[in-house]
């Protein structure tokens, strides 16, 4: 059976998310408990998506296909059910920086990550020194100068849409750079850190980081308003942009579709993305 684990994380401490041998990992560490818990060899997860080192998660999801047999073992004369009695365990046996928020038996079609809609992540960013938390360290980025959030609206609002972002990605063999950038905005919240909503159907390696230092360096009027457009009509890697530090970067929520359309959304990631005018 597969069974869908929502996940929550404090990057720090971590190599990122894919397992690397001699690193510790938020995949290699949640495969090895489950292992442990479901007395086998080894189990494999699939996660939405992977977190480079330094990355919090509040919302991760992953996937993982286990023996019904095993889950059963669990149920014993607990009151709790099965799931949740491997729930208590998993959490039992995981460190302090990673915990199992959730874990259900996935719907028919479900895959963590090709069944994913869109993935929200938040960037925080302290801009003056009474904002500056020393409890939050590792969660916030501090930036030296005040921040125009206005004008860091202005500049993010032409990079929404359907784009090919290969000025703000790392580019992979045989990938493509396209994505939809559903939203990507700026609001001060009541403490008065800076943070930046940016929701899209998928991302590659270090957009969300480059688009943020992108954008921060027109709020602290380093650059001109028009300038992230620019960069992103130039459709190759820009040096002249700033990957900003994963420290302030969360992955706050996936979104998936519901019932059958789980696995039409499934197929529909797998295909290659193009442009209209492509």
């Amino acid at each position: 059976m597969r069974i869908r684990l929502d996940l929550a994380y404090d990057g720090t401490d971590f190599r990122g998310w894919a397992t690397q041998p001699g690193l510790r990992t938020v995949q290699g560490t949640l495969e090895d408990a489950l292992a442990t818990a479901l007395r086998v060899p080894s189990v494999r997860v699939v996660c939405a998506g992977r977190t480079d080192a330094g990355v919090h998660a509040r919302g991760q999801v992953v996937h993982a296909d286990v023996s019904p047999e095993r889950i059963e073992a669990f149920a014993g004369r607990r009151r709790e059910g099965p799931l949740q009695a491997l729930m208590r365990r998993l959490n039992g046996l995981l460190p302090a920086d990673l915990r199992v928020r959730a874990l259900t038996e996935a719907e028919p079609g479900f895959d963590a990550r090709f069944s994913a809609s869109w993935r929200r992540y938040a960037y925080r960013v302290a801009d003056s020194a009474e904002l500056v938390d020393p409890l939050v360290r590792h969660h916030v980025l501090v930036w030296p100068r005040s921040l125009d959030v206005e004008a860091m609206n202005q500049a993010s609002l032409p990079l929404v849409g359907l784009q090919d972002f290969a000025s703000f990605c790392r580019r992979r063999e045989g990938a493509t750079t396209i994505r939809s950038l559903g939203e990507f905005s700026w609001s001060r919240n009541r403490e008065g850190i800076v943070e930046a909503r940016v929701v899209a159907d998928a991302f590659c390696h270090t957009m969300v980081r480059s688009l943020v230092g992108c954008v921060l360096a027109v709020g602290d009027g380093t650059r001109p308003v028009g300038w992230p457009a620019e960069v992103m009509a130039g459709r190759s890697r820009a040096q002249a942009v700033k990957v900003v530090e994963p420290r302030g970067l969360t992955l706050e929520q996936v979104g998936y579709p519901l019932g059958e359309e789980l696995l039409v959304q499934a197929t529909r990631a797998r295909n290659l993305r193009t442009l209209p005018d492509d």
